[in-house]
């Protein structure tokens, strides 16, 4: 059974860090592209970061390029997201994605979705 399991989300002051974590299982992780997914309240769903299939062409989106790192270690079937400078923007239900086709990657289309961590940053 495909499962994505994420981790690691909390309550932080402004310009504080979380590094949340999304445990994979039921399917082949190193063959699968990943990504980071956020929704804040009220809002739809925002594209973060993705990552390829042996984890060396990171992307972000522009409004956290330079204070989010997305990163996985296939050998644990694990995906990360090291979030350091955090804004009051940034809170929100925090989900990891897979993908399994490169065009649906590069257009950021999902194919299964974790049950999300809640990131909440405020004083």
């Amino acid at each position: 059974q495909l499962r994505l399991v994420e981790s690691g989300g909390g309550l932080v002051q402004p310009g504080g860090s979380l590094r949340l974590s999304c445990a994979a299982s039921g399917f082949s992780f190193s063959t699968h592209y990943m990504s980071w997914v956020r929704q804040a309240p009220g809002k739809g769903p925002e594209w973060v970061a993705n990552i390829n299939t042996v984890g060396n062409m990171p992307r972000y989106a522009d409004s956290v390029r330079g204070r989010f790192t997305i990163s996985r270690d296939n050998a644990k079937n694990t995906l990360y997201l090291q979030m350091n400078n955090l804004k009051p923007e940034d809170t929100g239900l925090y989900y990891c994605a897979l993908t399994r086709s490169y065009k649906d990657y590069v257009e950021n289309k999902y194919d299964f979705w974790g049950q999300g961590t809640q990131v909440t940053v405020s004083t």
